[in-house]
């Protein structure tokens, strides 16, 4: 990776950290529909990076919007097995022919219907990971599913919107 893709990776992660603190944190919908875009930042890092990378990012990350939530650790563990299962989920959807080097996998790249079965199940993970450590012990099985489902979803249409408004398809070489 050049130094100018490393500084938009950095400029990235910043701008999703700061969006997510301080325009997301506060947005529920309904009392069960939490927008957690930050997630998405994890999902449109290049196909091949490395799992140890890829974790330490899953670990900032998580634990920097866990400063700001004040949710010990909760967002930290819900990004690091992400972070863990975005590789072999990948694995599981690459074509016979592989993808493309250095290919960011955002909607417009790769299509919607690979988009979808990409990202909404690691969307899905993530909520109820995250819900289920949040309500520990409470036994609010079906609240923790219906967070996860109608956030899950929210967030999957949101990161659609912020695709085709921020990010641009990759030209062919």
């Amino acid at each position: 990776m050049n130094s100018q893709k490393i500084f938009y990776l950095i400029l990235g992660f910043f701008i999703y950290l700061i969006v997510q603190v301080l325009l997301l944190k506060n947005m529920v919908i309904f009392g069960m529909i939490f927008c957690f875009l930050y997630v998405l930042y994890l999902l449109l890092l290049p196909l091949e990076m490395k799992i140890v990378t890829m974790l330490l990012i899953s670990f900032v990350l998580g634990i920097s919007v866990d400063i700001f939530y004040d949710t010990m650790g909760i967002h930290t563990a819900s990004l690091l097995v992400i972070g863990f299962i975005r590789e072999q989920w990948i694995k599981l959807l690459t074509p016979t022919g592989g993808y493309d080097e250095d290919l960011q996998p955002t909607f417009l790249n790769m299509g919607f219907g690979w988009f979808l079965t990409y990202s909404l199940p690691l969307f899905f993970i993530h909520h109820f990971i995250f819900f289920s450590i949040e309500s520990w012990g409470t036994d609010l099985f079906i609240p923790v599913i219906q967070k996860t489902a109608s956030s899950a979803i929210f967030v999957f249409i949101i990161s659609i919107i912020v695709q085709l408004l921020f990010y641009r398809r990759r030209r062919g070489v």
